[in-house]
């Protein structure tokens, strides 16, 4: 764990600077401006929606909780039809200023993580491109790995995965950098266990 102690610094700095680069990715580039589309008849919708007093959850349409409903030709009717989708309905008006503190706190998870791999595989002074790799490689998985269910499940566009990808790599290759340059040398005093 003291080893661990060790890389605050690159565990705070990667947070700072993926977050810093996953803002800019998201509100000053373009590129996922196209994510998310607007109804057509959007307040019809939303008049639909507030006269069904949905309790907050993530809906699934057509529903079935129940795999035994396959077997209904009325619900198989339904399935063959469509659309098909999926509505979250939050509990109230999302807190941005949360959101983004609850995405920060994510970042440094990533990174202690990244750190704690970092430490059980190289002693101070390890060389940049190695701990560039191990932790690059890390930090991308933490960035990449776990949205290609999510967007195979929920219908996402396979541009807007792809975008989140590229996205996750960026951070992960960040977050490695940050890594490989503040790796400790080998003269830094480590602390003695016990």
């Amino acid at each position: 764990m003291s080893e661990l102690l060790d890389l605050w610094l690159p565990i705070l700095l990667s947070a700072i600077v993926v977050f810093i680069a996953s803002f800019i990715t998201w509100m000053v580039l373009p590129f996922h401006k196209a994510d998310f589309k607007e109804l057509p008849d959007e307040a019809g919708f939303l008049d639909t929606l507030r006269a069904l007093k949905l309790p907050p959850a993530f809906y699934c349409f057509p529903g079935c909780s129940d795999m035994s409903k396959l077997k209904d030709p009325e619900f198989r009717k339904q399935w063959e039809a469509g659309p098909h989708g999926t509505i979250h309905i939050c509990a109230k008006v999302p807190n941005f200023g949360r959101n983004l503190l609850l995405v920060f706190i994510f970042y440094l998870i990533v990174g202690i993580f990244v750190g704690y791999v970092g430490t059980v595989a190289y002693n101070p002074g390890a060389d940049y491109m190695d701990v560039f790799r191990l932790t690059g490689t890390v930090a991308i998985m933490a960035h990449c790995l776990g949205i290609i269910p999510q967007a195979i499940f929920l219908g996402r566009t396979f541009k807007s995965l792809l975008l989140d990808l590229i996205d996750g790599v960026v951070y992960g290759l960040l977050t490695a950098g940050i890594f490989g340059w503040l790796w400790p040398a080998l003269d830094m005093p480590l602390s003695i266990p016990g």
